[in-house]
């Protein structure tokens, strides 16, 4: 069966990155832009809030190990689907909440799961993740590759990308790489 894509976009992609890198059924996680204007955006671009684009990662998954229900309910743990245009400190429209569809199935599967989270009342506030289709994604300078896993010991990794590992372990330890090998 072919691999899928899922762009998910859920604040600084650091996080993001980390956390789906250690999910089983995740072949890849490259960190980059998408939904902006801007031709071949830079982070400095991206960093302006002008270009448009949002911080996301690009996930490739092979679905026969996980789906696209699995990676949603994952990214909505991780992160604050609340918040318009914000995760923590990090301000601005590159850092919304954002899940880029490749497909009607993608897109259908994000908004069930969203009705089903609002119906459940999950979140005190309402769930403000933009459903979009995928655009072109541009490719995150070198260095925000494997960004946690390269630099575990800065102080953002420790207390903010830190903490969304751990979550993910404490809450899906059964869908981590390690779990499923052993």
């Amino acid at each position: 069966m072919a691999k899928e894509v899922l762009p998910l976009g859920g604040g600084c992609f650091w996080c993001l990155e980390a956390v789906f890198e250690e999910m089983a059924g995740v072949e890849s996680v490259e960190s980059g832009y998408m939904g902006g204007e801007t031709p071949n955006p830079t982070y400095r671009d991206v960093c302006t809030g002008a270009s448009g684009h949002a911080e996301v990662v690009q996930i490739t998954y092979d679905p026969e190990v996980t789906n696209t229900r699995a990676l949603l309910e994952v990214f909505f743990a991780i992160h604050d689907p609340t918040t318009k245009n914000r995760q923590g400190n990090d301000v601005g429209t590159q850092y919304r909440s954002v899940i880029f569809y490749q497909s009607e199935e993608q897109k259908e599967v994000a908004e069930a799961l969203i009705r089903c989270l609002s119906e459940k009342k999950c979140y005190a506030s309402g769930i403000v993740t933009e459903i979009a289709p995928a655009s072109e994604f541009f490719v995150a300078e070198e260095y925000h590759q494997h960004y946690f896993r390269n630099n575990e010991n800065h102080p953002y990794c420790q207390y903010v990308v830190a903490p969304k590992v751990r979550k993910f372990t404490t809450k899906f330890g059964a869908r981590r790489k390690v779990a499923a090998l052993g």
